[in-house]
């Protein structure tokens, strides 16, 4: 898998004792979603300073032209120049920036890139679908705890979804036995069969579309039947995720603070997708933690996760408001600290 890529300014050179550590900073460019965050080390982990994310939907009309839109690459721009003011302004010292499946599919996704660096200063590194799910994997592994031995990952993104199988290793570790890449996400199954209801059929056949995909994937390693053992951990990190667990709480605004991290009754989580498709997208969007911006998108998620429980009925879901961000901080952190340490006699 490729090796993470930062950008060093003069402050990326080893701290003067008693000096601050350099500021580092993480952007994840989706095909739904650019997020970024500012954080500082923190022993082996770090503390954020700042975040950012805005919903710019970089890959609307992607399936059918193959090609980014200069609507889609307008907004996304606007995002990035934001993100670039924050980075300035934080004096972020050691960075990356990555770009996923709309990047990866786009015919015109190179010129996109140079649009950027020519508008924003920032570098895109469009990175591989292995990439991304390891990238993910590591944004995600402080909640994957014993007595759990193994973990299935899922991060549902907007134009394709990642899927983990991990063994747990000592001292927070993890190994990834297989993963793979499916090649559907919120954006594109929504553009294909529309925002999604179970009165006109669309969210089941969304559901089986998936389900298809994912059979290879069971039928090699056989994970349903080991769920049974209690040994396996299903985690999710995604915007599907996440906007269900604050549905299912109730909140009255999302705070990731009650989110990240929590456990949901799986059963639970997939009534709920299915109370969600029977709504209309006006109804949808009432809901505090969706809105008018996630109103259509919704229940395509909730169709790729009710496709991942037909094959995973795991008893517990783990929420995780973490995920590509996080991982290429944590890399960032540890490569810097590997090369702290080989300077030392």
């Amino acid at each position: 898998m490729d090796s993470p890529v930062a950008r060093q300014g003069p402050a990326g050179a080893a701290a003067a004792p008693g000096a601050p550590a350099p500021v580092f900073a993480a952007i994840d460019l989706g095909t739904n979603n650019c997020r970024l965050l500012i954080a500082r080390p923190l022993r082996e982990n770090f503390r954020v300073i700042e975040a950012f994310s805005r919903i710019v939907r970089l890959g609307e009309g992607l399936s059918a032209s193959g090609r980014l839109s200069e609507a889609a690459m307008a907004r996304t721009i606007e995002a990035l120049k934001i993100c670039s003011e924050k980075m300035a302004r934080r004096n972020v010292a050691i960075a990356r920036a990555v770009a996923t499946e709309a990047c990866r599919r786009a015919a015109n996704g190179a010129e996109f890139l140079h649009e950027v660096k020519s508008a924003t200063g920032i570098d895109l590194d469009i990175i591989s679908t292995a990439e991304e799910a390891r990238l993910a994997l590591a944004g995600c592994a402080p909640l994957l705890e014993p007595p759990h031995r193994q973990a299935i990952v899922f991060d549902i993104g907007g134009g394709s979804t990642e899927i983990l199988w991990a063994r747990l290793l000592s001292g927070g570790r993890t190994e990834v036995i297989d993963w793979i890449s499916l090649p559907f996400g919120v954006v594109n199954l929504t553009e294909r069969f529309g925002p999604g209801d179970s009165h006109s059929g669309s969210y089941g056949q969304m559901i089986d579309m998936v389900a298809e995909a994912l059979q290879p994937f069971e039928t090699k390693h056989e994970l349903g039947p080991q769920l049974k053992t209690g040994f396996i951990q299903v985690l999710g990190t995604s915007g599907t995720v996440t906007t269900l667990a604050g549905v299912h709480l109730n909140l009255p605004r999302y705070e990731r603070r009650h989110v990240d991290g929590c456990w949901l009754e799986f059963p639970t989580v997939i009534e709920q997708s299915r109370r969600l498709a029977s709504l209309s997208v006006p109804d949808r969007a009432l809901h505090p933690c969706i809105g008018e911006e996630r109103a259509d998108l919704v229940v395509a998620g909730c169709a790729i996760l009710e496709a991942l429980y037909r094959f995973w009925p795991a008893t517990r879901l783990r929420v995780a408001d973490r995920g590509v961000r996080e991982g290429v901080l944590v890399e960032l952190m540890r490569q810097r600290r590997r090369q702290q340490h080989g300077r030392r006699p």
